[in-house]
């Protein structure tokens, strides 16, 4: 499991002209679900990202999570962050899971996560145009 987050003013996902998500303050997640990604995989991002400090205090230091700052989570399907670039130049997509089997373990990804903090979503499998204000610039890629 790849996950690609930036901190955000404001961000969102346009469908076939339509708005499908949108929040203010929080992270955007561009998320990858590779073969062998599972129920842990997700519980072990999850817990990652309800604790990370990357939000503003008083002093102007990071050190707020999620819902400390009242932010909100935009979760976005993102499969070809499968490939790692570092063969060849058309990039391949054979590390990711399944569509079925992703699309399954993203929902439960975004109901999870919606425990801790309001969540957002774009439309698995879809083309979407993705709006985002990176507050910072502040951007974090992690794997599970």
């Amino acid at each position: 499991m790849k996950i690609v987050i930036q901190r955000c003013k404001e961000a969102s996902v346009t469908v076939e002209n339509k708005i499908v998500g949108q929040i203010g303050s929080g992270m955007t997640l561009l998320v990858c679900l590779e073969k062998g990604d599972d129920e842990c995989s997700i519980e072990t991002a999850i817990k990652k990202l309800i604790n990370m400090r990357i939000f503003t205090d008083e002093q102007g230091k990071m050190n707020l999570n999620i819902a400390q700052a009242q932010g909100s989570f935009l979760a976005i399907s993102q499969f070809t962050l499968s490939w790692d670039g570092r063969k060849g130049n058309r990039p391949s997509f054979d590390l990711s899971m399944p569509p079925h089997e992703a699309d399954i373990l993203f929902t439960k990804f975004c109901n999870e996560l919606n425990k801790y903090a309001p969540v957002e979503r774009g439309v698995f499998a879809a083309d979407m145009l993705v709006k985002i204000e990176n507050d910072g610039p502040v951007t974090f890629s992690l794997n599970f």
